[in-house]
């Protein structure tokens, strides 16, 4: 399933592919995908690794060519490394040798921000984190957690247009990931941001997003666009909601269907299960 591209939309992705020249021969990773995103519209791609979901990401940020198709952002095609994104990958990516505040105005420096109002904006964002009072620490110093907050803010310094983010939380342990979708759901809330997110999480992709495009295996392709019409702001115990069920389950029903994943059953249930087909075969050769 496709979206066709809207030329009124932010961001317009139409019949994207892209082909990757290997040793072993040619490699689809993308194949002929279309969609639109909205300003201030929250969008998630879930789906396997080896989908195409990162490749997708480089090539909306312009960080590297489609081999077909082009992107379009408010009208203007993207054949270029793009200046008005923020991007945060699944590694924080800090320097070792910068503090906390020194490796967010590091995004500053390079974009010849004003220092004075730079240093309070990140020190604001540091704040909105929860890492106030960590500004002077150096990443050996942190968390894992607390070093992606780091990233974030780094991403978030220059007010971009765009973020993007590419399993920013793929690594983190499940409490410190509950807490990190709370604060970017926050900030993006506080900020209307529009937002390109990559995951291989059901529930991390509902929670957050406005719609889900559900990826196929390679090469990519979408299989759904989901509208995700939970109220906002949403809460960890929303998760526990049939509505919050029925979207998980429509995407995890996808990926059992495409082989993505597969459920084993107990003996006891085969068992159960082939008598069920006994009975069927029994009921169609009565009906005969």
């Amino acid at each position: 399933m496709t979206q066709i591209a809207d030329d009124h939309a932010y961001l317009c992705i139409e019949k994207l592919s892209k082909v990757y020249s290997t040793r072993d021969g040619e490699v689809r990773a993308l194949n002929n995908v279309s969609f639109t995103q909205q300003r201030g519209e929250f969008i998630s791609h879930v789906g396997p690794s080896g989908c195409g979901k990162s490749t997708l990401l480089m090539i909306a940020a312009g960080l590297i060519p489609p081999s077909s198709g082009e992107v379009r952002v408010g009208g203007r095609k993207v054949d270029r490394p793009r200046t008005d994104i923020g991007i945060v990958f699944q590694s924080p990516v800090l320097l070792d040798w910068r503090t906390a505040l020194g490796n967010i105005m590091l995004q500053a420096e390079s974009r010849k921000m004003n220092r004075r109002e730079a240093s309070a904006r990140a020190r604001e964002l540091l704040a909105t984190v929860g890492l106030s009072g960590f500004e002077d620490r150096f990443p050996h110093e942190l968390s894992g957690g607390m070093r992606q907050r780091v990233s974030i803010c780094r991403a978030l310094i220059h007010n971009p247009d765009h973020l993007l983010m590419d399993e920013p939380f793929g690594a983190l342990d499940a409490l410190t990931r509950d807490q990190l979708v709370l604060d970017l759901q926050a900030l993006v809330s506080e900020r209307r941001m529009t937002a390109l997110f990559i995951t291989h999480s059901i529930a991390e992709a509902v929670f957050l997003s406005d719609r889900v495009i559900v990826m196929t295996p390679r090469p990519g392709s979408i299989d759904r666009i989901i509208d995700i019409k939970l109220p906002r702001p949403r809460t960890l115990a929303m998760r526990e909601t049939p509505e919050f069920a029925d979207y998980s389950r429509e995407i995890l029903e996808l990926f059992l269907a495409r082989g993505v994943l597969r459920e084993h059953r107990s003996g006891a249930e085969k068992e159960s299960g082939n008598e069920r087909n006994s009975g069927f075969t029994r009921l169609r050769t009565t009906a005969r």
